[in-house]
């Protein structure tokens, strides 16, 4: 019986699957939720659903072909959409094929398609581009991946631990932490602000709900639709028990690998490890499995590069201190220009901008390492030291070598980068003459910040020497890794394949002689024409007899190019010799890098750590040297105090042409009181001075030198502030609610040795309850928290009866103005943005609206209105005045009908009588007015 053919089964088309369609398919369907981009020959093609989404957003065309929606790019322009996909938040994956042409003829597959598999896997964050990238404009925050453990505690949604782990894989940065928080979540929102994650990592279900509603502010799309925080989520937590476990197992087989660094092999990385919460272990163990996934996991080979994000050596600025002071970006664009960064990064290289804005985010508590900070800024203002002109040399035109050593380490450093790479850490080496005896004093600096830094960076000339003696930068900076070595037994398979090559070539230099004698042409050449090479170019009009074998390869009017069968033979031996002689230098290359991570990353990591500290201090050093404001170095203090002369608001200054009236403020110091309420009119630079004292306090802080005559001050724990109104309608709070879980917060946080900052506190509800709120807030700052306060209001009555409650702990002050009535009855303010003592009389609300362009029969209707409710208010202090007058009376009669006398505050008693006939005078006094 004949056999019959089974039928192929027919695509959506009505047509059979090709055998690439067939691979596509497979490929899609291990790789679901991943936009894959396929080599097919020459192209990076995008199928179905793939390819609407990159038509989309690469603005190209998709057409149908045969079963598939198909979108196409040049194979030299895959880099460049491929970080326009990222940018757009997708996982992309590169298919690549991985066969060469000329091995696989010679394969038994040779009639099935190319053999393809996904080489890489990106997103965002997980993506480290070239070190000269013109894309790289994040200067201060490449994209980090983040992962959130959470526990709650006693089984409750608002009270949580929380473990989470930071990493840059562009920049090899590690930051991890642990902390408790409440409902409001504003401690994770703290660190959200600081690390400013580009992708998420999290459970599906192992997350409370005000958890849930924090992260869904940064998934959600933002405007301009600019696209949010991408977010991953795991299916289940691990146990802690699973999660060591399998971090062992990560760590030893690394272990076992060639390019394993000596903390691995010894066991203390995993012995630091066991240090970790079992919350920072789970969050760990994830983190390691996911970017395993993305090829990217070996920046977490070394914890010794770990950094903790709350440290007892330095205070963490808030979420809305960040905001509010705009330490990191201003409030009008929300770019990095008119932010207190903006003011104090000068830095020259990348990684020193990096390290520039953790320092502005994390100011400095341990008044030690303070003090060596703001020293080394002062030697550097002062001294003439050649060595600080060589160091300032070294840091111009620097590549991002942090950047750099993490592609090394990944194994994506190109030879090029190579090259550069080791030439700016040759310029490092030998910049500077090596210390004997390891005494980094001999670096001639009364800094020993300096003399480190002096003393680190010749410890890289072993290492670069050796390094530099293995491969031909030359041919480096030409990525010609098949002719890099200069020693040849390194890596001897690369010389026998191209031994191989060479016989090759030199056979087909010896058929080149029976062609010529063939066509009796002795100076006859091999000819290459459009990529074609070992051509023979024939004339027409010769009317040679052509061998019959020979293959004509392309012709034109006058002229014929044909290849030998014999020479077609050779060249196919040639061109796997080639693929075979790319294939061994590629791994050679690739064992080179292993070699570099396992033996040097350590010493070049360290001399990066150190040159980005350097740029730091410079970066200080020359904004306390700006020629177009004063700065002067700060005095820190034992005593709880802080006092700033004349000082000026570092960024207000810069921006503006006009010059900004300084102030003065002591808190603490010439027995003036530590905390002060700031009334005034709108518009008169209240806020603005409170802002001045608590940037310049962070500034000095920082290490850096401030805008003022002087500033003497006790070290402070922290800053907060509430300022400013709005809402956060996806987390379902309403604008008086954001007011008090912030002050909520500041009252948990602050000590005695903070900065506090409130700015019209209870604006957001009824007058009563806010001037409530406002007064027992303030009264509790003063009374229990004792921390420096400084607190703006319009409400005056708050202002009178806090001074009167607490006389030596509060001082009222007022933002200076002069007016002027006009003959139709309204004002003219001048403000003179000087702070004087005593309370505003008017804030001039009025005033402000006709500044705003108001109408005036409008702003006529509210001055009459507020002259009428300014006389009912009066009207009824002064009644209740007689009411507490009467009240005490009564009082006072009932002691001295029982004998007993009046003891007031001291030590002094008085007659009932005599306290009687006061209180008549009084109330007859309240009566006539």
């Amino acid at each position: 019986m004949p056999r019959t053919k089974r039928p192929e089964e027919l695509g959506p088309s009505g047509e059979p699957w090709t055998p690439l369609e067939k691979q596509v398919l497979k490929l899609k369907g291990n790789n679901p939720g991943t936009l894959l981009m396929i080599e097919v020959g020459y192209k990076y093609k995008f199928f179905d659903e793939d390819a609407k989404i990159a038509a989309s957003v690469l603005g190209m065309v998709a057409f149908r072909d045969r079963n598939f929606t198909v979108a196409s790019i040049p194979v030299e322009r895959r880099d460049i959409h491929l970080k326009n996909l990222l940018s757009h938040g997708h996982r992309v994956g590169i298919v690549n094929q991985v066969e060469t042409a000329a091995l696989k003829k010679v394969g038994e597959n040779r009639n099935a398609p190319f053999e393809r598999k996904l080489v890489r896997l990106y997103t965002a964050a997980t993506y480290v581009d070239a070190m000269d990238s013109v894309d790289m404009t994040a200067t201060h925050s490449p994209p980090p991946f983040l992962c959130i453990v959470e526990d709650r505690k006693a089984g409750k949604e608002s009270d949580v631990s929380i473990a989470l782990i930071s990493v840059c894989p562009s920049t090899g940065d590690v930051v991890y932490d642990e902390f408790e928080d409440t409902l409001m979540r504003l401690e994770l929102e703290t660190r959200l602000a600081h690390i400013k994650p580009a992708e998420l990592l999290c459970s599906r279900d192992g997350l409370t709900r005000p958890t849930e509603k924090l992260l869904a502010e940064l998934t959600s799309t933002i405007s301009g639709g600019t696209p949010g925080v991408r977010i991953e989520r795991f299916q289940k937590i691990m146990a802690y028990t699973e999660a060591f476990s399998f971090l062992s197992t990560f760590y030893t087989e690394k272990r076992n690998t060639v390019s394993a660094s000596e903390n691995l092999r010894t066991g203390k990385l995993l012995a630091s490890i066991t240090a970790f919460s079992p919350e920072l272990v789970i969050g760990l163990a994830h983190m390691v499995k996911h970017l395993s996934t993305y090829n990217v996991a070996d920046v977490l080979l070394e914890t010794k590069f770990f950094t903790k994000f709350s440290e007892r050596s330095h205070m963490v600025l808030a979420a809305n201190t960040l905001r509010n002071l705009e330490i990191f970006e201003n409030e009008t664009d929300h770019t990095v220009h008119g932010s207190l960064l903006w003011v104090l990064d000068q830095t020259k290289t990348k990684f020193g901008a990096r390290l520039m804005k953790n320092w502005v985010g994390h100011p400095l508590t341990n008044r030690v390492v303070l003090q060596e900070r703001v020293d080394a800024v002062e030697e550097i203002i002062t001294s003439s030291s050649d060595k600080l002109v060589t160091l300032r040399q070294i840091l111009k035109r620097l590549p991002d070598l942090a950047r750099g050593l993490c592609r090394i380490q990944y194994g994506q450093c190109t030879p090029q980068e190579l090259a550069i790479l080791l030439s700016a850490f040759k310029k490092i080496a030998f910049a500077f003459e090596p210390m004997r005896d390891s005494d980094s004093s001999q670096a001639g600096f009364k800094s020993p910040l300096l003399n480190d830094m002096i003393h680190a960076f010749p410890a890289l000339r072993s290492s670069i020497t050796e390094l530099i003696g293995h491969i031909c930068m030359k041919r480096a900076a030409e990525g010609r890794k098949d002719e890099l070595w200069l020693d040849k037994e390194k890596y001897p398979r690369i010389e026998e394949t191209r031994m191989g090559l060479h016989a090759v070539e030199i056979e087909l230099r010896e058929m080149l002689k029976t062609v010529r004698k063939i066509l009796k042409r002795p100076s006859l050449e091999y000819e290459t024409v459009a990529g074609e090479e070992f051509l023979v170019e024939v004339e027409k009009s010769a009317r040679i007899d052509i061998p019959v074998s020979w293959r004509l390869i392309s012709a034109t009017k006058s002229k014929a190019r044909y290849r030998p069968s014999d020479v077609q033979l050779k060249l196919e031996e040639r061109y796997r010799w080639q693929e075979t002689l790319d294939i061994e230098a590629n791994h050679a290359y690739s064992l080179f890098l292993d070699e570099i991570s396992e033996n040097h990353y350590a010493t070049m990591r360290n001399a990066v750590n150190k040159l980005a500290e350097a740029d730091c201090l410079i970066s200080l050093a020359q904004v306390g040297l700006q020629p177009s404001a004063s700065y002067t170095r700060p005095k820190f203090v034992d005593t709880d105090q802080l006092e700033i002369v004349e000082g000026r608001h570092p960024m207000i200054e810069l921006l503006r042409s006009d010059p900004f009236i300084p102030n003065t403020i002591r808190m603490g110091s010439q027995r003036e009181p530590r905390s002060k309420i700031v009334t005034g009119p709108n518009m008169g630079g209240k806020s603005s001075s409170v802002r001045m004292v608590a940037l310049i306090a962070i500034m000095a802080q920082i290490g850096c030198y401030v805008p003022a005559e002087s500033v003497r001050m006790g070290m402070l724990d922290g800053v907060y502030t509430r300022m400013g109104a709005w809402d956060d309608i996806a987390r379902g709070r309403s604008t008086f609610m954001v007011e008090m879980s912030e002050t909520r917060e500041i009252l948990h946080s602050a000590t005695k040795k903070s900065l506090v900052i409130l700015d019209e506190l209870g604006r957001g509800t009824s007058t009563f309850d806010g001037m409530s709120i406002a007064h027992a807030v303030l009264h509790h700052l003063l009374t229990t928290t004792r921390c420096k306060t400084l607190f703006i209001t319009h409400y005056p009555l708050v202002a009178a009866e806090i001074q009167r409650q607490c006389p030596g702990e509060v001082e009222n002050l007022h933002m200076g103005y002069t007016t002027e009535e006009r003959i139709d009855g309204t004002r003219d303010v001048v403000f003179m943005y000087r702070v004087g003592k005593g309370i505003a009389q008017d804030s001039f609300g009025v005033e402000c609206g006709r500044m705003a362009g108001l109408p005036e029969d409008l702003l006529r209707a509210a001055s009459e209105r507020s002259a009428m409710m300014r006389e009912v208010v009066k009207g009824r202090v002064e009644r209740n005045r007689v009411r507490n007058a009467v009240r005490l009376i009564s009082v006072v009669r009932g002691l001295k009908d029982r004998g007993e006398r009046v003891q007031p505050e001291g030590n002094h008693s008085l007659e009932p009588g005599l306290v009687l006939g006061m209180m008549r005078k009084l109330l007859s006094q309240v009566n006539d007015t």
